[in-house]
């Protein structure tokens, strides 16, 4: 189910998970979208797009008798402030905008619980996830953890690197990883999350963000 969800007035206890990195095509609203559609076999929860690009609404939208999960369009700073005060959810993911200075994302920071940040294991975009991660997410205080996308199956060490690299800066790093299938695309299209799609190979693609939730989860119990 899509529905265009809004805040509300009564204060309700619900966990708020934002997905951020300030550069784009790094694998943020596939992470949001995906993790949203996991957890929603078990939680009530609402996927909140906040990219003004709006990808994540527009995947959604291509086929929504196919979801079990509420969209919201909301991009106000002064709204997503008050995330906390939506009732009826059990978890509320936030794909929010690439851009650091953004009040948008300012405000979904002050009031997350824990965020996830995907970026590509590649030198250049470590580096600028490491700054963010820096500047952005540690002097909020808030919970977070790295998570490495667009994995090349064939060229594995580079991933280990870049998990050995944020571990020894202290930086909070995902051991699950997800890697780079066409599957992914393909699920867009399609208007399905991955894992209503079917093949070895899509299999494989689920099974990643599968892992990458089980190890949220076991962070907030």
């Amino acid at each position: 189910m899509s529905a265009n969800a809004r805040v509300g007035k009564t204060v309700t206890s619900h966990r708020i998970l934002a997905v951020i990195n300030g550069k784009g095509g790094v694998g943020k609203t596939t992470t949001a979208v995906n993790l949203s559609a996991i957890f929603a076999e078990k939680q009530r929860v609402l996927l909140v797009d906040s990219d003004p690009q709006g990808s994540a609404a527009w995947w959604v939208d291509r086929n929504p008798e196919k979801w079990n999960i509420d969209i919201s369009t909301e991009k106000k700073p002064e709204a997503l402030k008050n995330l906390r005060q939506v009732e009826g959810y059990d978890l509320i993911v936030v794909d929010t905008p690439p851009a650091l200075r953004s009040q948008a994302l300012k405000a979904v920071l002050l009031t997350a619980d824990s965020v996830i940040l995907p970026t590509p294991p590649a030198p250049m975009d470590l580096s600028a996830l490491i700054e963010t991660v820096q500047k952005a997410i540690k002097p909020v205080g808030v919970q977070h953890r790295v998570l490495l996308t667009k994995v090349d199956s064939r060229s594995l060490r580079e991933s280990i690197d870049a998990q050995n690299t944020l571990i020894e800066l202290g930086i909070p790093v995902c051991h699950a990883f997800v890697r780079a299938y066409k599957a992914h695309e393909q699920a867009v299209l399609a208007g399905v999350p991955i894992s209503q799609m079917r093949g070895k190979k899509t299999k494989d693609a689920e099974t990643d963000y599968r892992r990458v939730a089980d190890e949220l989860q076991r962070d907030w119990t």
